[in-house]
C-alpha cells in the first residue's frame, strides 16, 4: 500500500499545505489552522530512546503503566506497541490561534511538563527528532480538519499492521492519544505530567540520531483500596520545599476529602466517563452527519459540552490522584470531616468541615480554609470563636462536635 505524506494527507482534506520546516524551526503563521509531524521516510522499528523514557518515569513520579511504577523499558515497549512502521506521518495538531505559537509551544515543552503544551509529548521519546518535519495548512475550522485528517489516516494503516497495535480499536499517528471526538488509546500510561512547580524544560534530553534498529538498554478504580492507603490523620504542615540542587520536584499537594467527598467524587467521575461521555460523542458523530460542521449548531452545542465534561473530568481525575482522605471525627475535637453545631445570637447553625474541593455552604459544608472553618479547626465545644468579616466580627459558640 502506498504511503500517503503530509502534503498528501491535506490534499485529500481539501487544504493547501505549506512548509515544511525541520523540527525545531519556527513555523510563519499567525493564523489558526492544522499541523502534521512526519518522518522523511517509514522506519520499520519505533526509534523510541529507553533512556528518555527512564528519565521521563524518574522525573515524574505519579507516572503508572497499568498501574504499576514502570522503568525506561517498560514504557519503551509500550510506546514502540504503537509505532506504525509503513506510516511516516508521527502526529497531526490544530490551533485556534497561531499555527506558529502552537509549534513552538510544542518544541519547548519538556517530556513530563504540563506547560506550554501537552500535545503531542510521546514525540519527545523518539531518537532524531530533529530529523522531522513540519508540514501546516491554515484554515478557519481547525478541529474539524483534524478530525478530517485524522479520518484519512487511519484509513490508509494496513490492516495487518492495525491489528498489530497494543489497542487496535483506535488507530492514531503515533503521538496522537486520542481522536477529536475523544476516543483515547488505551495506552495504560498513566499520571504521566509533573504536578506543580515544574523543572527547566532542559531537565529531559534526547539523544540525536533516528535508526531503524530496535531500542535496547535499559479508569481508576479507587474504592476500598483507595480508602485505605489514603485514610490518616489530618496532614502536617505543609513542608518547605528544599533548595539544594538535587532536591528534584516537590511532592504534589494533597487534597484533604472526607470519605463521603471521595465516594462523591468517585461516584461523580463514573458518570461522566461511563454515561456522559459516551452520550455526548454520539450527538457529536450524529451532528457530522448533517453536512457542513462549520454552520452546524448541533455540532457546536455538542463540541462545547464536551470540552466540558472533559475539563471537569481531569479536574476530578487530579484531585483523586491526590486526595488524603481524614479520619472520621472523634467527638471531641473539631477537625476536617467533623459535624459542628454552633451558636450565633440565639440561632443555632449546623455545618460540616470539608476539603475545599467538595464545599457547599448552602448544603452546610463549609472549607477548613474559608474563614468560619479555619478558625473551628482545633476548637472543642464549649469554646467561642470570632470570625473577622467585611461587615465586621462576628461570634459563634460551639455547642457539639459530632
Amino acid at each position: 500500500m502506498p504511503v500517503t505524506n503530509a502534503a498528501e494527507l491535506l490534499k485529500q482534506a481539501g487544504l493547501l499545505p505549506d512548509g515544511p520546516v525541520r523540527w525545531g524551526s519556527p513555523v510563519r503563521s499567525a493564523r489558526p489552522g492544522v499541523f502534521i509531524v512526519e518522518l522523511g521516510a517509514p522506519i520499520g522499528r519505533a526509534p523510541v530512546d529507553v533512556s528518555v523514557a527512564g528519565k521521563w518515569a524518574e522525573r515524574v513520579p505519579t507516572l503508572t503503566l497499568d498501574g504499576e511504577r514502570p522503568d525506561g523499558r517498560s514504557v519503551a515497549r509500550r510506546l514502540a506497541a504503537f509505532w506504525l512502521p509503513s506510516q511516516t506521518v508521527l502526529y497531526v495538531g490544530s490551533t485556534e490561534k497561531s499555527l506558529g505559537a502552537r509549534v513552538g509551544a510544542l518544541y519547548a515543552t519538556a517530556l513530563g511538563s504540563r506547560r506550554p503544551h501537552t500535545g503531542g509529548h510521546w514525540l519527545k521519546t523518539l531518537r532524531g527528532l530533529g530529523e522531522t518535519r513540519i508540514w501546516w495548512a491554515e484554515t478557519g475550522a481547525p478541529q474539524e480538519f483534524e478530525d478530517a485528517l485524522l479520518t484519512a489516516f487511519a484509513a490508509e494503516v494496513p490492516p495487518a499492521e492495525v491489528a498489530a497495535l497494543h489497542d487496535p480499536a483506535v488507530v492514531l499517528p503515533f503521538a496522537n492519544l486520542q481522536t477529536v471526538l475523544g476516543e483515547k488509546k488505551a495506552h495504560g500510561i498513566a499520571g504521566a505530567f509533573l504536578v506543580g512547580e515544574e523543572p527547566p524544560a532542559s531537565a529531559v534530553r534526547r539523544s540525536a540520531s533516528i535508526g531503524t534498529r530496535p531500542a535496547t538498554g535499559g479508569r481508576s478504580t479507587a474504592g476500598t483500596a483507595r480508602h485505605a492507603a489514603a485514610r490518616r490523620a489530618v496532614a502536617a504542615p505543609r513542608a518547605t520545599r528544599s533548595t539544594r540542587p538535587d532536591a528534584g520536584p516537590p511532592a504534589p499537594q494533597r487534597t484533604k476529602l472526607t470519605a463521603t467527598g471521595l465516594d462523591r467524587l468517585e461516584a461523580e467521575l463514573a458518570e461522566l466517563q461511563e454515561v456522559q461521555r459516551p452520550a455526548v460523542v454520539a450527538r457529536i458523530k450524529a451532528a457530522r452527519e448533517l453536512g457542513d460542521l462549520r454552520e452546524n449548531a448541533d455540532y457546536e452545542a455538542a463540541r462545547r459540552e464536551q470540552s466540558f465534561i472533559e475539563g471537569r473530568v481531569q479536574a476530578v481525575e487530579a484531585i483523586l490522584r491526590n486526595a488524603h482522605v481524614v479520619d472520621e471525627a472523634t467527638g471531641h475535637e473539631v477537625i476536617v470531616g467533623a459535624g459542628v453545631v454552633l451558636e450565633q445570637d440565639g440561632e443555632p447553625h449546623e455545618y460540616r468541615i470539608v476539603g475545599s474541593s467538595e464545599a457547599n455552604p448552602a448544603e452546610g459544608r463549609i472549607s477548613y480554609v474559608s474563614p468560619l472553618g479555619s478558625a473551628l479547626i482545633g476548637r472543642h465545644a464549649g469554646e467561642e470563636v470570632v470570625v473577622k468579616t467585611p461587615s465586621g466580627d462576628r461570634r459563634y459558640r460551639i455547642v457539639e462536635v459530632r
